[in-house]
């Protein structure tokens, strides 16, 4: 993504001027900023800066930061809960954003917050018994005023755009956006491309990357914070992008960070053990992915594509059908009602051959060949949420049938690194779930011995560590354990949790090498001519996180290396 350039970056606006902006454009945001308005006016009351309180709304400020870092003068500050609170950083955050900032906008009460946070040296503050006016006195001593507005989420995306618009308005592109544990990044990735290939300039944003197809550029997360997903949008925008495809992460929806994007299409792939580290059962995790097929947080909704296939697609189903949207489908089961079925699935070690079905509810049930050059049965599941998308989006499957057999898989996503003999792939999957598909979908092209070499992230769920091994132990033949990224944990005490509970014979067909490079290298020299090999886990990431530093590391890279050690390419 390119940055805004300094036309845009530099001039000044007011709140004033957005509220005026948005009567036209937004009744809720106009709402939402007269309502904060009248919130200035209450909390500013006993604050220094009380004769500015009643011209808030008019003094001019620039960009709109959720970094207290990157405050510069006359920016606004956008103070926000963490998800796990530290009083102590909030209030760090607060006084260092102060020293620039034309205000302070806080999810986060500054009353409690600075009551119960201690007071900082350089305060100048003498203490008294009272925390409340000791906390009132620091708020006062703050050199620009701060607004307490407990939900600024509901509209800060909102907010961040109209700020962008009021400098030059832009065509925003219309979103596609995908939920669920595995598939979101391909099912995004095959969205761009297939309306690329049939005449819309397209943009994705996601885990592998964001940018116009060809071109992205890495991602820290999957679902950026809201100022980053906001400023992305509208420089796609700028560029011409007609249609963004977005990955929205279960985090991503419980923060609201893509509150404000004009989804008009929701897709739901599947849900399974991910994450449970930060929600607190698999009800939750699922509500979460839930927010996204609802009215009242993505306004512009129009399709919702669920998958029937999976578990937990009722509540997904349920909140599309209570905000009115049109509902379709898709099942790899022949027996299943649903708007797009595979009815018949040819594999190969090239690709796959495809019968679709497809049932609109208008009487007319068709069906079209399609050829796909992606490996997997669970790829098949992917191609039909995305050509659902592209049907939503008004693009005919007569167009959309021609241009599948060009569509490329994301990387490290089903990715087959070239070698003279055997099979080589690399795989992001790193749920039990996802391993077990793909396991399962490469067993049937393989003649010889599948193998499995994966491990599992440090600093997360631990319970999920033996699921992996059982699940690798169960679609592989031979599986090789190693590490992933240890982040701050010792690989060694990884592998053991991994271990829990295996039988005898399964350790017989597992070997243990903690250095990721030498579990591939030991893969490569052991695998037969009619072997299979996975590794998995890490797919298109390009490092290794070991103790808070990121290292070099690229799977593809480190097994073409090893091919070539070998002589197998």
């Amino acid at each position: 993504m390119t940055m805004l350039n300094s036309s845009l970056t530099s001039a000044t606006v007011t709140l004033q001027q957005l509220i005026n902006a948005s009567n036209c454009n937004s009744h809720h945001l106009a709402q939402a900023l007269s309502a904060m308005r009248i919130a200035a006016d209450k909390t500013l009351t006993n604050q220094s800066a009380s004769n500015q309180r009643l011209t808030l709304v008019n003094l001019p400020f620039q960009q709109f930061r959720l970094d207290s870092r990157q405050v510069a003068s006359n920016d606004v500050f956008v103070l926000l809960k963490s998800h796990t609170p530290n009083c102590q950083k909030s209030r760090d955050y607060l006084y260092q954003a102060a020293k620039n900032a034309a205000f302070i906008l806080s999810e986060i009460d500054p009353i409690a917050l600075l009551a119960t946070a201690n007071v900082p040296p350089h305060a100048n503050i003498e203490l008294i018994d009272n925390a409340q006016a000791t906390a009132q006195q620091q708020l006062d001593s703050l050199p620009c005023p701060v607004v307490y507005a407990p939900n600024i989420r509901d509209f800060l995306g909102d907010l961040i755009q109209a700020r962008l618009q009021h400098q030059q308005p832009v065509t925003l592109p219309a979103v596609v956006a995908v939920t669920g544990t595995n598939g979101k990044t391909t099912i995004s990735q095959l969205v761009a491309q297939l309306t690329q290939l049939t005449g819309m300039s397209s943009a994705v944003m996601g885990t592998a990357g964001n940018g116009r197809l060809g071109t992205l550029v890495q991602a820290s997360h999957t679902t950026g914070d809201a100022l980053a997903v906001q400023q992305f949008l509208y420089q796609v925008g700028r560029e011409g992008a007609q249609l963004l495809a977005l990955e929205a992460s279960s985090h991503g929806l419980d923060q609201q960070r893509l509150q404000g994007m004009p989804v008009s299409v929701a897709i739901y792939t599947n849900l399974s053990r991910d994450h449970l580290d930060y929600h607190a059962d698999m009800a939750e995790y699922a509500a979460a992915k839930a927010k996204l097929f609802d009215k009242a947080h993505f306004p512009d909704l129009t399709h919702a594509i669920v998958n029937i296939d999976d578990e937990h697609a009722q509540i997904m189903l349920d909140t599309a059908h209570a905000s009115e949207l049109t509902v379709w489908t898709y099942s790899l089961d022949a027996t299943k009602t649903a708007t797009f079925v595979a009815a018949k699935i040819k594999p190969s070690l090239q690709g796959v051959e495809i019968s679709l079905r497809t049932d609109f509810g208008d009487g007319n049930v068709n069906n079209l060949d399609i050829v796909s050059p992606l490996l997997g049965r669970f790829n098949v599941a992917n191609l039909l949420a995305a050509m659902a998308a592209a049907v939503a989006l008004e693009i005919s499957l007569e167009r959309i049938a021609p241009v599948v057999p060009q569509l490329q898989g994301a990387v490290g996503r089903m990715q087959r690194v070239p070698s003279n003999d055997g099979c080589f792939i690399v795989d992001y999957a790193h749920t039990p779930d996802a391993l077990s598909q793909v396991l399962a979908s490469l067993k049937t092209h393989c003649k010889g011995q599948l193998w499995a070499v994966f491990g599992c992230g440090g600093d997360r769920d631990a319970g999920k560590r033996p699921l992996m091994a059982q699940a690798g132990l169960a679609g592989a033949d031979q599986v090789i354990l190693t590490a992933d990224n240890p982040r701050t944990e010792d690989p060694q005490a990884i592998l053991q949790d991994m271990q829990a509970g295996m039988s005898a014979e399964q350790y017989q067909r597992t070997h243990i090498e903690p250095a990721r490079q030498k579990a591939i290298e030991y893969a490569v020299n052991q695998a037969a001519t009619d072997d299979i090999v996975v590794i998995a886990g890490k797919g298109h990431e390009t490092y290794q996180e070991i103790n808070n530093v990121r290292y070099d590391f690229d799977d593809s890279i480190i097994l073409q290396n090893a091919l070539e050690h070998a002589g197998r390419v």
